[in-house]
């Protein structure tokens, strides 16, 4: 992976050259790559995700992509859904997020191939998207709770012990926000305003935040399976001295 910038006027966009540049059958990249009437109007969208924001799923040629504008929830949307306050690019929530994302990925956790974000700067504040592979086969780990068996949900506790060792605090843990592939393997997405830290009492909060979610779709019952999962085994060494 190889991540580069490119600016056309008051747009800035960085992108994986090897996702895109080099990808004969994948769109070049544009500004227009992040307007959904543009893939409206050539009749690519094939699919959309539920939740804020409404995520297009993109038929790129050759590969399936997922287009997420970022937008505000709560009392602050009500005065902006789309618009960020500017503090300089590599500060906005796109790119830091494109970053992260790159760098989880780079080393080997499931998170979907970053392909590009774009920020365009509307003086004092700016509005952003990005663009990630989508999974295959894919489904939000919501929609496969009443029927979810305790192996699914141990390997998403399993999942989220890998993250919590790499550092990564995902601030908004719910049960849409992790997905299970055709396969039975868990990814995690949406890692805006997430971040690595060191090990401390972030970790319980994801875990509670994600008990919470369970609760809100009525199945509280099924965080236990997911503890055991999360929980290091007896010959994990680094267990014990990591937790936090």
């Amino acid at each position: 992976m190889h991540l580069a910038t490119c600016q056309t006027g008051k747009t800035f966009i960085l992108y994986d050259a090897d996702s895109v540049c080099d990808a004969e059958s994948a769109p070049q990249i544009a500004p227009s790559l992040f307007a959904p009437d543009h893939w409206r109007q050539a009749g690519r969208v094939i699919g959309e995700a539920p939740g804020r924001g409404s995520s297009l799923f993109l038929d790129a040629g050759g590969a399936q992509w997922v287009l997420r504008p970022y937008r505000r929830g709560g009392l602050v949307a009500r005065l902006s859904e789309s618009d960020y306050l500017w503090t300089g690019v590599e500060r906005t929530r796109a790119f830091r997020e494109m970053r992260l994302t790159a760098r989880l990925h780079e080393q080997g956790l499931p998170v979907p191939r970053p392909v590009a974000s774009c920020v365009t700067r509307r003086g004092i504040t700016y509005t952003a998207a990005l663009i990630t592979v989508r999974i295959p086969g894919a489904s939000a780990l919501a929609e496969r709770l009443v029927e979810a068996e305790a192996t699914l949900l141990e390997r998403v506790g399993a999942a989220i012990r890998r993250f919590h060792e790499a550092g990564l605090d995902h601030v908004d843990l719910n049960a849409r926000n992790l997905l299970v592939d055709g396969a039975g393997e868990v990814w995690l997405i949406d890692l805006d305003r997430c971040r690595l830290r060191r090990p401390g009492p972030w970790r319980e909060a994801n875990l509670a935040r994600l008990e919470r979610s369970l609760a809100k779709f009525g199945h509280a019952e099924k965080m236990a399976a997911v503890r055991r999962g999360y929980k290091p085994s007896s010959s994990d060494g680094r267990g014990s001295s990591r937790s936090g």
